[in-house]
Protein backbone atom coordinates (compact mmCIF):
# COMPACT_ATOMS: atom_id res chain seq x y z
CA UNK A 1 0.00 0.00 0.00
CA UNK A 2 2.95 2.52 0.64
CA UNK A 3 4.57 1.81 -2.94
CA UNK A 4 1.23 3.14 -4.59
CA UNK A 5 0.93 6.24 -2.14
CA UNK A 6 4.46 6.34 -3.25
CA UNK A 7 3.57 6.02 -6.86
CA UNK A 8 0.44 8.45 -6.52
CA UNK A 9 2.24 11.28 -4.59
CA UNK A 10 4.52 11.60 -7.99
CA UNK A 11 1.61 11.99 -9.88
CA UNK A 12 -0.36 14.44 -7.68
CA UNK A 13 2.51 16.48 -7.75
CA UNK A 14 3.18 17.03 -10.99
CA UNK A 15 -0.33 17.12 -12.33
CA UNK A 16 -2.71 17.80 -9.65
CA UNK A 17 -5.65 16.33 -8.53
CA UNK A 18 -7.56 17.46 -11.88
CA UNK A 19 -4.80 16.44 -13.70
CA UNK A 20 -3.70 13.05 -11.95
CA UNK A 21 -4.90 10.04 -14.31
CA UNK A 22 -5.40 7.02 -12.55
CA UNK A 23 -4.50 4.74 -15.38
CA UNK A 24 -1.19 6.20 -14.97
CA UNK A 25 -1.02 5.19 -11.32
CA UNK A 26 -2.50 2.36 -11.96
CA UNK A 27 -0.02 1.82 -14.75
CA UNK A 28 3.09 1.52 -12.37
CA UNK A 29 0.87 -0.49 -9.66
CA UNK A 30 -2.10 -2.56 -10.56
CA UNK A 31 -5.25 -1.35 -10.81
CA UNK A 32 -6.62 -3.98 -9.15
CA UNK A 33 -4.72 -3.58 -5.76
CA UNK A 34 -5.06 0.25 -6.00
CA UNK A 35 -9.27 -0.29 -5.96
CA UNK A 36 -8.69 -2.54 -3.61
CA UNK A 37 -6.97 -0.34 -1.03
CA UNK A 38 -8.34 3.11 -2.02
CA UNK A 39 -11.62 3.18 -3.91
CA UNK A 40 -10.73 5.46 -6.16
CA UNK A 41 -8.95 8.84 -7.18
CA UNK A 42 -10.25 10.76 -4.64
CA UNK A 43 -9.58 8.43 -1.75
CA UNK A 44 -5.94 7.93 -3.01
CA UNK A 45 -5.37 11.84 -3.22
CA UNK A 46 -6.56 12.12 0.32
CA UNK A 47 -4.42 9.60 1.36
CA UNK A 48 -1.26 11.20 -0.31
CA UNK A 49 -2.68 14.31 1.17
CA UNK A 50 -2.64 12.82 4.96
CA UNK A 51 0.53 11.11 4.80
CA UNK A 52 2.30 14.46 3.26
CA UNK A 53 1.09 15.92 6.09
CA UNK A 54 1.83 12.89 8.89
CA UNK A 55 5.56 13.02 7.64
CA UNK A 56 6.05 16.73 8.48
CA UNK A 57 4.96 16.30 11.70
CA UNK A 58 6.65 13.60 12.50
CA UNK A 59 9.86 15.35 11.48
CA UNK A 60 9.15 18.21 13.96
CA UNK A 61 8.36 15.53 16.59
CA UNK A 62 12.36 15.03 16.02
CA UNK A 63 13.14 18.07 16.76
CA UNK A 64 15.49 18.81 20.20
CA UNK A 65 12.86 21.90 21.76
CA UNK A 66 14.14 21.06 24.86
CA UNK A 67 17.47 21.73 25.43
CA UNK A 68 19.16 25.78 25.76
CA UNK A 69 17.24 28.22 26.03
CA UNK A 70 13.69 28.66 24.26
CA UNK A 71 14.68 30.84 22.08
CA UNK A 72 17.49 28.01 20.70
CA UNK A 73 14.74 25.54 20.55
CA UNK A 74 12.32 27.88 18.61
CA UNK A 75 15.14 28.86 15.74
CA UNK A 76 15.80 25.17 15.93
CA UNK A 77 12.59 24.20 14.97
CA UNK A 78 12.21 26.86 12.27
CA UNK A 79 15.76 26.25 10.63
CA UNK A 80 14.39 22.29 10.66
CA UNK A 81 10.86 23.61 8.85
CA UNK A 82 12.93 25.69 6.27
CA UNK A 83 15.20 22.76 5.55
CA UNK A 84 12.15 20.18 5.54
CA UNK A 85 10.23 22.17 2.95
CA UNK A 86 13.36 23.26 0.58
CA UNK A 87 14.34 18.89 0.74
CA UNK A 88 9.84 18.21 0.63
CA UNK A 89 8.92 20.21 -2.56
CA UNK A 90 6.04 17.69 -3.16
CA UNK A 91 4.43 18.75 0.49
CA UNK A 92 4.34 22.52 -0.93
CA UNK A 93 2.93 21.34 -4.42
CA UNK A 94 0.38 19.28 -2.95
CA UNK A 95 -0.94 21.80 -0.20
CA UNK A 96 -0.71 24.40 -3.07
CA UNK A 97 -3.11 22.20 -4.97
CA UNK A 98 -5.44 21.40 -1.81
CA UNK A 99 -5.90 25.40 -1.50
CA UNK A 100 -6.91 25.77 -5.48
CA UNK A 101 -9.74 22.96 -4.29
CA UNK A 102 -10.84 25.38 -1.21
CA UNK A 103 -9.67 21.92 1.44
CA UNK A 104 -11.87 19.99 0.08
CA UNK A 105 -10.54 16.79 0.46
CA UNK A 106 -8.74 17.97 3.81
CA UNK A 107 -11.87 18.18 4.75
CA UNK A 108 -12.68 14.83 4.49
CA UNK A 109 -9.77 13.16 6.56
CA UNK A 110 -11.65 13.14 9.93
CA UNK A 111 -7.98 13.47 12.47
CA UNK A 112 -6.29 15.72 10.46
CA UNK A 113 -7.16 18.96 12.58
CA UNK A 114 -6.11 16.85 15.51
CA UNK A 115 -2.96 14.97 14.18
CA UNK A 116 -1.64 19.02 13.38
CA UNK A 117 -2.05 20.10 16.92
CA UNK A 118 1.38 18.47 17.85
CA UNK A 119 3.36 21.17 16.21
CA UNK A 120 0.73 24.47 18.09
CA UNK A 121 1.56 21.92 21.28
CA UNK A 122 5.26 21.60 20.84
CA UNK A 123 5.34 25.94 20.27
CA UNK A 124 3.08 26.25 23.01
CA UNK A 125 5.54 24.80 25.21
CA UNK A 126 8.09 26.92 23.53
CA UNK A 127 6.24 30.27 24.00
CA UNK A 128 5.54 29.48 27.78
CA UNK A 129 9.22 28.26 28.64
CA UNK A 130 10.34 31.94 26.61
CA UNK A 131 7.76 33.79 28.85
CA UNK A 132 9.29 32.06 32.15
CA UNK A 133 12.72 32.56 30.83
CA UNK A 134 11.89 36.91 30.44
CA UNK A 135 12.77 36.74 27.11
CA UNK A 136 9.37 36.35 25.14
CA UNK A 137 7.25 39.20 24.78
CA UNK A 138 3.45 38.01 26.49
CA UNK A 139 1.15 36.71 24.65
CA UNK A 140 1.99 35.31 21.17
CA UNK A 141 -0.28 32.86 19.92
CA UNK A 142 1.25 29.20 18.78
CA UNK A 143 -1.15 29.70 15.72
CA UNK A 144 -0.33 32.47 14.31
CA UNK A 145 3.37 31.76 15.16
CA UNK A 146 3.25 28.53 13.16
CA UNK A 147 1.12 30.24 10.68
CA UNK A 148 4.58 32.77 9.98
CA UNK A 149 6.83 30.19 10.22
CA UNK A 150 5.42 28.14 7.52
CA UNK A 151 4.82 31.16 5.41
CA UNK A 152 8.29 32.13 5.02
CA UNK A 153 9.54 28.29 4.65
CA UNK A 154 6.93 27.36 2.57
CA UNK A 155 7.92 30.36 0.11
CA UNK A 156 11.03 29.45 -0.71
CA UNK A 157 9.87 26.43 -2.22
CA UNK A 158 6.64 27.66 -3.69
CA UNK A 159 8.36 30.85 -5.63
CA UNK A 160 11.69 29.70 -6.35
CA UNK A 161 11.12 29.60 -9.80
CA UNK A 162 9.60 32.92 -10.24
CA UNK A 163 11.93 34.89 -8.05
CA UNK A 164 14.57 33.22 -9.80
CA UNK A 165 13.70 34.32 -12.75
CA UNK A 166 12.53 37.93 -11.88
CA UNK A 167 15.56 38.55 -9.81
CA UNK A 168 18.09 36.63 -10.48
CA UNK A 169 18.42 34.65 -7.20
CA UNK A 170 19.01 30.86 -6.55
CA UNK A 171 16.82 29.39 -4.31
CA UNK A 172 17.38 25.71 -4.40
CA UNK A 173 21.55 25.12 -3.73
CA UNK A 174 22.04 23.80 -0.04
CA UNK A 175 24.04 27.30 0.44
CA UNK A 176 20.86 28.93 -0.76
CA UNK A 177 18.69 27.20 1.66
CA UNK A 178 21.05 26.81 4.77
CA UNK A 179 21.13 31.29 4.30
CA UNK A 180 17.13 31.47 4.15
CA UNK A 181 17.15 28.92 6.82
CA UNK A 182 19.13 31.77 9.33
CA UNK A 183 17.53 34.39 7.91
CA UNK A 184 14.03 33.11 8.77
CA UNK A 185 14.83 32.18 12.48
CA UNK A 186 16.10 35.86 12.86
CA UNK A 187 12.95 37.19 11.35
CA UNK A 188 10.79 34.73 13.88
CA UNK A 189 13.18 35.19 16.91
CA UNK A 190 13.04 38.83 16.55
CA UNK A 191 9.31 39.04 16.06
CA UNK A 192 8.84 36.93 19.38
CA UNK A 193 11.76 38.36 21.84
CA UNK A 194 11.43 41.48 23.59
CA UNK A 195 13.63 44.53 22.97
CA UNK A 196 16.42 45.74 24.92
CA UNK A 197 13.93 47.88 27.01
CA UNK A 198 11.92 44.97 27.86
CA UNK A 199 8.68 46.28 26.20
CA UNK A 200 6.75 43.94 24.77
Amino acid sequence: MSAIIDIATEEFVEKGLAGARIDEIAGKATKRKLYYYFGGKDELYRAVLKRAYQRVRESESQVDVESGTAAEALRRLIEHDVHYHSENPGLVRLVMNENIHRAEHLKQIDDMPESNSRVIEILQAIVDRGEAEGTFRKGIDPVELHMNMTALAFYNVSNQFTFAHNFGVDMSSPEAIARRARQVADIIVAWVTKTDDGQD
